[in-house]
């Protein structure tokens, strides 16, 4: 495989255009048949990126990440996964964004859709390596860290600036998981508390 040269690359804060991000998602989403040959599939879209707009789609998925992180969206987590740390928060809005344009802003706007996805026979939707694709790709091709090129003093929407979450639900207060998300609460939470 063909290495760019980025001798000259400069950080940067510009995420990759919206469309062509969801394009590239929608791409990999309709030759796969699992999270593992999307996560290859992914890699080798993006490696056909420049090594600006590789950068760029990393961007674009911390700000998709950062726009989903509060209560209500960790609350659909915790239900379907049957509990929800940091990391597996994490990991389930990953899976969230390989999903689609479509499923992605049904779920920000109402984590309970989620419900109409999620089979009664899954375990967890977490897909922990999503995250590492652009900078998979960015390595593949440049032989660097994609992290050293982001300019994180103009990009504040990466996992240490999140917001500070008020959790409006308790997992020992069920009916309070159920006031946010009667759907999932229906369809999973009677599976999960007898695992």
């Amino acid at each position: 495989m063909k290495q760019f040269d980025i001798a000259n690359l400069e950080k940067s804060a510009e995420m990759l255009d919206e469309e062509q991000f969801w394009n590239i998602i929608s791409t990999s989403l309709a030759q796969s048949q699992s999270d593992e040959e999307q996560e290859e599939l992914l890699v080798g879209e993006i490696a056909k990126l420049s090594p600006k707009e590789m950068i760029g789609f990393r961007l674009r998925t911390d700000k998709l990440l950062h726009d989903t992180y509060n209560s209500e969206m960790w609350c659909a987590g915790y239900i379907i996964g049957g509990g929800c740390s940091d990391d597996g928060f994490e990991y389930f809005r990953n899976w969230i964004i390989s999903r689609g344009k479509e499923v992605y802003y049904r779920a920000k706007e109402n984590p309970d859709t989620l419900a109409q996805i999620v089979a009664q026979e899954v375990e967890e939707l977490d897909f922990e390596g999503f995250g590492y694709v652009a900078i998979e790709a960015f390595g593949r091709k440049t032989g660097k860290d994609l992290s050293d090129y982001i300019d994180y003093e103009v990009f504040t929407n990466e996992e240490g600036s999140y917001p500070q979450v008020d959790f409006n639900w308790n997992e020992r207060e069920p009916e309070s998981m159920k006031a946010l998300c009667p759907q999932l609460f229906e369809k999973l939470w009677a599976r999960n508390i007898s695992n």
